[in-house]
């Protein structure tokens, strides 16, 4: 998803788009060569242009921030030093399935994720932090973030019989589900493009330049990020 919050009178390019690419709208694309031709695909971060708004995917994506999961295990006890632990696994199903691995991130580390169907398992012994009622830690509380593919959505292709791309490169407001979920995000923060072509607020090396100002970072309640692009 891109959404246009204030852009002025300025105008998107089209370009010939590289028929190897995949992307949905939002995400940051580059000028690529392919034979004799330039194109427009999706950026590696090294040497973004603009904002696509175009979609070549097989499937629609959207980011579930700051879910908040409480896993309950059956039983649990105390260790040797006083600290209550599982009893047994524990699972917890995520408010959705089919998750892209790479996107999952929480605030408690020994959680095993079934990307397919969207299920939390809680190890055996895991070390428990949160109250639910009964007066000491008996589950644990997390927060996770993550992409996950809509159901029911297939993908779609807006360059077919054009074979060309729109893509925005001046500067304005903007705002996109399209970003990394595995990083933080506040007012001012600095942005740049990832390898999968998505905003991030994690510079991976000195030769990827910032490209974008955030404005307004998702939350639970609003998933999209909006900067500024510059």
């Amino acid at each position: 998803m891109l959404r246009l919050i204030q852009i002025g009178n300025n105008l998107p390019w089209t370009y010939p788009v590289d028929s190897t690419s995949v992307f949905l709208p939002g995400m940051i694309g580059q000028l690529k060569v392919m034979g004799n031709d330039i194109v427009i695909g999706l950026s590696d971060g090294l040497a973004p242009l603009g904002i696509l708004d175009d979609v070549r995917s097989t499937a629609f994506t959207r980011p579930s921030v700051d879910e908040i999961v409480v896993i309950v295990p059956a039983a649990s006890q105390q260790d040797a030093y006083g600290r209550w632990i599982s009893v047994g696994d524990a699972k917890k199903e995520l408010e959705n399935p089919n998750i892209t691995a790479s996107s999952f991130v929480a605030d408690y580390d020994d959680l095993i994720v079934n990307v397919v169907n969207g299920v939390l398992t809680l190890p055996a012994g895991s070390f428990l932090n949160y109250d639910s009622g009964s007066g000491h830690f008996d589950s644990v509380k997390t927060i996770v973030n993550y992409v996950y593919q809509v159901p029911d959505l297939p993908g779609d292709d807006t360059t077919i019989g054009s074979n060309r791309v729109t893509i925005w490169f001046t500067r304005g407001l903007y705002a996109t589900d399209q970003y990394d979920t595995t990083q933080r995000y506040a007012v001012n923060t600095p942005l740049f493009v990832n390898e999968e072509g998505k905003l991030t607020s994690r510079q991976a090396t000195a030769n990827h330049p910032a490209v974008a100002l955030c404005t307004a970072p998702p939350s639970a309640l609003v998933g999209n990020l909006e900067f500024m692009w510059l």
